[in-house]
């Protein structure tokens, strides 16, 4: 029963690493990107540019 249960959870995490990855990479870039938004005159733009790149990171296929 233990080996079943250490399978799954391989599987499981195996399985969830590709999305937990982009996560990693994603999550400081759309917080910077929130920083920086509230900077005058450029900071709407710096902040949609990083977040059409941290949308075309969540798209990768990992």
């Amino acid at each position: 029963m233990k080996m079943i249960k250490l399978v799954a959870v391989f599987c499981l995490v195996f399985g969830l690493s590709g999305c937990f990855l982009t996560k990693i990479v994603t999550v400081p870039m759309r917080v910077v990107g929130a920083v920086v938004s509230v900077v005058p005159v450029v900071g709407d733009a710096v902040d949609e540019s990083i977040e059409v790149v941290a949308d075309a990171v969540d798209e990768l296929p990992l």
